[in-house]
C-alpha cells in the first residue's frame, strides 16, 4: 500500500525538520519530541513513521542518497573508466555530505548504531548506493540493476567508504583522507 500524498508530505516534513536540528547540533540535537514540534505533528504521529531516532536519522540518510541517486538517473556519469566515474559520484556524494557536518555525523553514527529493527531503512540505503555506483561503473544511467560480481564489489566500496566517513564524522581524519581511502579501494577492486 502506498503512502497518500498527506502521508508523503507529513513524513517529509518529520526528515527535514530531523536533518535541520541535526545540521544545528549533531545527533544530540535530534530529540524526537522537538522533530515532532518543529515538524507540526503529535509525538505519536512522528513514531508511527519512525519508531526511533536511529529509524528517522537512517531514513533521512536515504533521503540524501535519493537526491544522489536522482542525478545518476537523468545523465550520465563522465569519466573515461569505470574507477574515474565512480569516484566522480563517490567524491560528490562526499563533498556534499561533508557540507554539512553535523547532520551527516548524526546520520552515520545513527547508521553504525542500526540494529535488526531499522533493515528496511539500511536496505533503502544500500540499495540507492547500489544503484548509483552500478550506473557509474557502466556509464550509463539506464543502468540501474547491478550484476552479481558488481554487487559484491559495490558492498566492499560501500563499506570503506562508510568507515572513511565515520573517521571523518569523528575528527579522525580530514576530508583528503576519505578520498585517499575511496581512490585505493576503487581502484583495487575494479582494476581498469
Amino acid at each position: 500500500m502506498s503512502a497518500s500524498p498527506a502521508q508523503q508530505e507529513r513524513r517529509s516534513r518529520m526528515l527535514n525538520a530531523a536533518m535541520k536540528l541535526a545540521a544545528e547540533g549533531g545527533y544530540d540535537a535530534v530529540q524526537m519530541r522537538e522533530v515532532a514540534d518543529h515538524a507540526g505533528v503529535a509525538l505519536g504521529t512522528l513514531y508511527r513513521y519512525f519508531p526511533s531516532k536511529v529509524h528517522l536519522l537512517v531514513a533521512a540518510l536515504a533521503s540524501q542518497f535519493e537526491q544522489a541517486e536522482a542525478i545518476t538517473e537523468r545523465r550520465v556519469i563522465t569519466g573515461d573508466t569505470a574507477h574515474e566515474r565512480v569516484m566522480k559520484i563517490l567524491g560528490g556524494t562526499t563533498v556534499s555530505l561533508q557540507k554539512q557536518p553535523q547532520l551527516t555525523e548524526a546520520m552515520v553514527r545513527a547508521f553504525m548504531f542500526a540494529d535488526a529493527s531499522v533493515l528496511g531503512e539500511i536496505e533503502q540505503v544500500g540499495d540507492r548506493l547500489t544503484r548509483m555506483i552500478a550506473r557509474a561503473i557502466a556509464g550509463s544511467p539506464d543502468h540501474g540493476q547491478a550484476t552479481e560480481e558488481e554487487a559484491a564489489i559495490i558492498r566492499v566500496i560501500a563499506d570503506v567508504w562508510l568507515s572513511a566517513l565515520v573517521s571523518w564524522a569523528n575528527g579522525r581524519s580530514g576530508a583528503s583522507d576519505v578520498e585517499k581511502s575511496m581512490d585505493v579501494a576503487v581502484k583495487l577492486l575494479l582494476k581498469d
